[in-house]
C-alpha cells in the first residue's frame, strides 16, 4: 500500500525525515535539539506533518523510526524576470517556451526560480514534470508531462534519443566550410563546472550549419544526435566559435549576479517526435529569438 504524500505547498514538495532512536518526549523537543530554537517556528506554524499528514504541535509524542514531513522555506534567490510561456497543453503534455536563466528543475541555489515550481503553482499542473532537461542558461522548447501515468513513456522517448532537436546559436563568424559534424567523447565530472572532451570512443555528435552572417557574428543551426551535458556549448567551443554570452566556455567567468541583458545565445528552437502513446508525429517550435550582440561593443 502506497503511503500518503503531503500535497504541494506553493509549488514545493515537503521533505521526509525518519526520526532516529532517542529519548525525546515530543517531536518539538527533537527539533530544537537538532536544529536549534528557531526550528520551533516550523512546528508551531504547521510546517511539520506526521506520517498520517496531520500537523505536528508542541504535544505530538516522539516515535522513533516514524516518518515526519517538513515544508522548508527555500533560500532567497535572484528572481528571473521572464515568463514561462505555455506553447501547448493537453491531458498528457505541457510544452513550454523556457526563458534564459530559469532552471528546469529545482537544484542547488535555484529552487523556486525553476520551470517545475512555476508550473506546479498553476491550477491542474501540480503533478507535472519535465520529460527532459534544458541547461538553466539555455532558452526554448521544453516538454513536460502533465501526469505521472505517462511520465515514463515520454522520458524514455528522450533518453533513447528518439526526439529530433534543433537548436540555434549565435557565435563569432567562422569562414570554414559548413555543415560540419563534430564527434567526440565528452565527460562531465561532479563539482567541475565545465564539461570537456577527452580521447576515446565518441559518445556525442552534433551537426552544425551556418544560417546567417552579420558582421563579425553568425547564426548557426545545431542538430545534436546525442544529449550530453553542455554538448552544443562544448562542440562549438571546440570548433573555435564559442557561443556569445557563455560564462563557461572557453573560460569560466567569475560567479556574479546574473546579467539578464547578456544571455547565452543558445535556443532550443524545435523538438519533433513520434508520440509514444498516440503514434502521431508532433512538432513544437519556440517563439523566442536570439538577440544579436552589439558589434561596436564586441571588440
Amino acid at each position: 500500500m502506497t503511503k500518503p504524500h503531503p500535497p504541494l505547498r506553493n509549488g514545493l514538495n515537503a521533505v521526509s525525515m525518519r526520526l532516529p532512536a532517542g529519548t525525546f518526549s515530543t517531536v518539538a523537543e527533537y527539533f530544537v535539539s537538532r536544529f536549534g530554537e528557531p526550528a520551533m517556528d516550523a512546528v508551531t506554524s504547521g510546517d511539520v506533518l506526521d506520517d498520517r499528514l496531520a500537523p505536528v504541535d508542541l504535544t505530538t509524542p516522539y516515535r522513533a523510526n516514524s516518518t515526519i514531513w517538513v515544508y522548508r522555506e527555500p533560500a532567497a534567490e535572484f528572481p528571473v524576470p521572464f515568463d514561462v510561456e505555455i506553447l501547448h497543453r493537453d491531458d498528457d503534455l505541457v510544452v513550454v517556451d523556457k526563458p534564459h536563466f530559469l532552471a528546469t528543475m529545482p537544484r542547488g541555489r535555484h529552487v523556486t526560480e525553476s520551470v517545475l515550481v512555476r508550473l506546479r503553482r498553476l491550477p491542474g499542473l501540480e503533478e507535472c514534470s519535465p520529460a527532459h532537461r534544458l541547461d538553466r542558461l539555455t532558452a526554448g522548447v521544453l516538454i513536460c508531462t502533465a501526469r505521472p501515468q505517462v511520465r515514463g513513456a515520454y522520458q524514455e522517448l528522450f533518453a533513447s534519443g528518439q526526439a529530433e532537436k534543433v537548436y540555434e546559436a549565435i557565435a563569432e563568424r567562422c569562414d570554414a566550410e559548413f555543415p560540419v559534424t563534430r564527434k567526440s567523447r565528452i565527460v562531465k565530472e561532479r563539482g567541475i563546472l565545465q564539461a570537456r572532451e577527452i580521447a576515446g570512443e565518441p559518445n556525442s555528435e552534433t551537426t552544425v550549419s551556418k544560417v546567417e552572417t552579420r558582421g563579425d557574428f553568425a547564426r548557426y543551426e545545431c542538430r545534436p544526435i546525442t544529449g550530453k551535458t553542455h554538448q552544443i556549448r562544448v562542440h562549438l567551443n571546440a570548433l573555435g566559435i564559442p557561443i556569445v554570452g557563455d560564462p563557461l566556455y572557453p573560460d569560466v567567468l567569475p560567479d556574479a549576479a546574473p546579467d539578464f541583458t547578456n544571455p547565452l545565445r543558445l535556443l532550443a528552437k524545435s523538438i519533433a517526435f513520434r508520440d509514444p502513446l498516440t503514434g502521431d508525429h508532433r512538432v513544437f517550435r519556440s517563439r523566442r529569438t536570439l538577440d544579436w550582440p552589439d558589434q561596436a561593443n564586441s571588440k
